[in-house]
């Protein structure tokens, strides 16, 4: 009886371990299905300097470096307003895909590069299309006007 009893057990946590794993690669295939959609990236100085703008070497005159069009977020971990639109950023860059990139540069990290755009408020969008100079606009945006300004200003819809 004692033996039945225990191979009864044994049969069920196997197929328990069995189900867990299962699991678990379904779970690891959903998470690999995020991961390509496209996420807001963060920069350093030296990032910026080599994916958006060298304004070191060209002080006087922009020229965008990048292959798409680009949102760049100057924030700050502490700033409500700078948080309540971090989630719809994000969406944004998933939304959008290839077609832009959404940068975000931490202004408290990287305070030379934000003195260098003089920036005084947070958060601040920068609008960068692939001709022409890029527009500021300050403040927390709702998601309807950050989609009209990347359509129009960066996209040309």
């Amino acid at each position: 009886m004692r033996k039945t009893k225990y191979a009864f057990i044994l049969s069920a946590v196997m197929v328990l371990v069995s189900c867990c794993r299962n699991s678990d690669s379904d779970n690891q295939q959903n998470t690999n299905n995020k991961e390509k959609k496209m996420q807001t990236i963060h920069l350093t100085k030296s990032e910026f300097l080599a994916k958006v703008a060298d304004y070191e070497t060209s002080p006087n005159e922009w020229k965008y470096l990048g292959d798409r069009p680009a949102v760049i977020d100057f924030y700050a971990s502490w700033c409500g307003p700078c948080k309540m639109i971090a989630p719809i950023l994000e969406e944004l860059a998933a939304e959008y895909g290839d077609s832009i990139y959404i940068y975000k540069i931490d202004t408290e990290k990287e305070q030379e590069l934000s003195a260098a755009f003089g920036i005084r408020s947070i958060p601040t969008l920068l609008f960068v299309p692939m001709e022409g100079a890029p527009q500021l606009a300050q403040g927390a945006m709702p998601k309807n006007a950050l989609k009209e300004a990347i359509d129009k200003v960066l996209l040309n819809k």
